[in-house]
């Protein structure tokens, strides 16, 4: 179940599944403004560099961190995962020195970071084996199977399946993800032909595609348990006054985050 929270201005989405300080944040609680306002991650978009280093300063000090004292994904839409440690933080606003559309540790107090604007945040965390992940799902890199890699990873470091759990964080639903066929194709392939529900067709030819819950389905194929994994019931395109959406601003936006810490 996710709940919402409330600290200083922030506003932000906690899973009941996962025993870890986390946060699926939201557009409120930052120091942006205009299109950007209020707590805007990306630096690339045009906004005030010193008012995205404050709305990093607040989403680090959230995850009990200084600002220059997080990991984060650099995304291209791919399936790359990168294992991180203390050598990978990142001074904020600073180029990113790698590109991997997902981040692991098993570092205690190393805050780990991805950025969504509608695709599926997931958050991984093995907390017997003190794992945890941060991994951006658009549907380019759901289908090139990131989330197997990011579990594959993560055993690397010593988790083990039958214990991860995943939340999916609020992302575009199958309300508004509409598509060309390629997508429900490419899905279908992903999953080997398990999908069943997770899109319709239009009148016009086009696909309401749940990428969300397509991402659970790989989830459970990979080895989780069903009551390891949490979905959001939130659309961000539906929800654009709470949440960065990429195809409601047509690309005038913003970034959210998705981000845990091993305690």
């Amino acid at each position: 179940m996710f709940i919402e929270n409330k600290q200083g201005d922030l506003i932000y989405m906690t899973s009941t599944v996962l025993p870890a300080r986390h946060a699926f944040l939201t557009r409120f609680g930052g120091v942006s403004e205009g299109i950007f306002a209020s707590l805007n991650l990306s630096s690339s978009r045009g906004d005030d560099p010193e008012r995205v280093r404050e709305n990093y300063r607040r989403a680090a000090a959230l995850m009990g961190a200084e600002i220059d004292d997080c990991a984060v994904t650099k995304q291209v839409h791919g399936n790359v995962v990168r294992i991180v440690t203390r050598a990978d933080r990142h001074p904020a606003l600073s180029k990113v020195p790698y590109e991997a559309d997902g981040i692991v540790t098993a570092e205690k107090g190393l805050p780990i970071f991805c950025f969504t604007a509608d695709c599926v945040p997931a958050l991984l965390l093995d907390p017997e084996n003190r794992v945890a992940g941060a991994v951006h799902c658009g549907w380019r890199s759901s289908v090139a199977d990131i989330l197997r890699v990011a579990l594959e990873q993560m055993e690397r470091l010593g988790a083990r399946r039958e214990s991860v759990r995943a939340a999916l964080g609020p992302a575009i639903g199958a309300c508004c993800f509409e598509t060309d066929g390629d997508v429900p194709a490419a899905v279908e392939a992903y999953l080997g032909g398990d999908t069943e529900g997770l899109w319709t067709r239009k009148d016009n030819g086009k696909y309401l595609v749940d990428l969300r819950l397509a991402n659970k389905r790989r989830l459970l194929q990979l080895g989780l348990a069903e009551e390891h994994i949490d979905l959001s019931e939130e659309c961000t395109f539906c929800s654009h006054g709470k949440y960065w959406s990429h195809r409601y601003t047509k690309g005038n936006r913003g970034s959210q985050a998705a981000c845990i810490v091993l305690e």
